[in-house]
């Protein structure tokens, strides 16, 4: 099969790409790790090709990072609460925590959008709370 190519935001591969990073640190499987190794590839080279640096571009992607790896944190507890039944508080204040990190992250992707000038730029139609 060929690659499926199709246009993408840069706040959307630079979030793809900050998961595989964390992945990649993660996942101790080897085939799983080859997997997210090679695509984190992929998306590396369309990155050095299409996204210049800059100090504000570092800081956005390391925010991203952050708030990713935090999310990353946040779903393996959510899961734990779930695997043992537990729907306490603790896990209504993962699940609550979810949604307020991923507003952080669609915050820090649309910033990305705007510093390189995207026609593609991610909407959330979810109401303030």
């Amino acid at each position: 099969m060929t690659d499926i190519l199709t246009p993408i935001s840069p706040g959307e591969l630079l979030d793809k790409l900050t998961i595989l990073d964390i992945k990649c640190a993660n996942i101790t499987q080897a085939d799983k790790l080859a997997n997210v190794q090679t695509e984190r590839a992929a998306l590396q080279n369309v990155v050095d090709k299409h996204i210049p640096t800059s100090d504000k571009m570092t800081a956005l992607i390391d925010g991203l990072r952050s708030v990713n790896q935090e999310l990353w944190t946040i779903e393996d507890d959510i899961r734990d609460c779930e695997r043992a039944k537990e729907f306490g508080s603790t896990f209504v204040d993962l699940a609550r925590a979810v949604y307020v990190t991923n507003d952080r992250r669609a915050d820090l992707k649309k910033q990305i959008n705007r510093l390189m000038g995207s026609k593609l730029v991610e909407e959330k139609s979810y109401s303030a709370y």
